[in-house]
């Protein structure tokens, strides 16, 4: 038997195939399925219309608000510098590339906590220049601009991990054939280079979004929560758990479930129309 790429499967014993998968369901079950029908069964669980009461809530809104404001900032910009940076990194040999890509790993290996704390050390009140934007009356910390930069800074290497091997992989035959023909460089980029990273570009773009939308170490402690201002989606649920109010609580949960299921769904149609268009 092969797979779509044409590769053959790897045979294995009947029992050891039972035992792979009675082990992968019992994990999901218990890891996946369990939790997010518990999260839907609490959230629902006093009817339809509590649940709209706790959504629609004032504070709840507020939220919902900020996050999508969050990742509508941060996802555009980080899918800039992504592009841009795989497309250096890729297509260029230049001296500091190592570095560049340690540093685009650099959230991955930091706690999202302590990238939190160190923009607090930059940008807050007593912070090497948080003095000075409070001398034009422009607050970073505590506020929104600080929400965005360090959701930007925890979900800045999706877009570019996702195009670095991809472009490598793809090589530079393509452009360096266009540019012979006299193509300029906007047009290898828009014309070559888009087209060929398109569905890494989208899945990227998703994964950043998702993360983005979730974030909670970070945001957390640069936000100040600050009820109705500062308090993200995540941050919402926090406050609505310590206070005991775990309907509200598993409401507002709820929506981030569901944000996590569409982004499965939209990641998986996207995939299928890579391997659509592949195959």
């Amino acid at each position: 038997m092969k797979s779509e790429q044409g590769k053959p499967y790897i045979q294995s014993p009947f029992g050891i195939n039972l035992l792979i998968s009675i082990v992968t369901i019992c994990f999901l079950l218990l890891f996946l399925i369990t939790p997010m029908l518990i999260i839907f069964g609490e959230a629902f669980g006093s009817g339809i219309k509590i649940w709209w009461a706790n959504i629609i809530d004032e504070e709840t809104l507020s939220a919902i608000k900020l996050t999508m404001i969050v990742a509508a900032i941060a996802v555009p910009l980080n899918t800039v510098f992504g592009i841009v940076a795989s497309w250096a990194i890729a297509k260029f040999d230049f001296y500091g590339r190592s570095v560049l890509i340690t540093l685009i790993d650099l959230p991955f290996a930091i706690s999202p906590v302590v990238s939190g704390l160190v923009y607090i050390l930059v940008f807050g009140l007593h912070g090497w220049i948080g003095a000075w934007f409070a001398k034009y009356d422009i607050q970073i910390i505590f506020a929104v601009p600080g929400i965005v930069l360090v959701t930007m800074f925890v979900t800045f290497p999706y877009v570019a991990r996702e195009l670095i091997p991809l472009m490598t992989e793809q090589g530079t035959d393509e452009e360096q054939a266009a540019l012979t023909l006299g193509a300029g460089g906007w047009q290898c980029f828009w014309r070559i280079t888009l087209p060929n990273i398109k569905w890494g570009l989208m899945y990227g773009i998703i994964l950043c979004n998702a993360r983005a939308m979730g974030e909670f170490g970070a945001v957390s402690v640069v936000s100040g929560h600050i009820r109705g201002e500062t308090n993200t989606l995540p941050l919402q649920v926090e406050i609505l758990y310590n206070e005991y109010n775990l309907t509200a609580a598993f409401s507002v949960a709820s929506l981030l479930a569901g944000l996590g299921l569409l982004t499965l769904i939209i990641k998986s149609f996207t995939e299928w129309l890579s391997n659509k268009e592949i195959y």
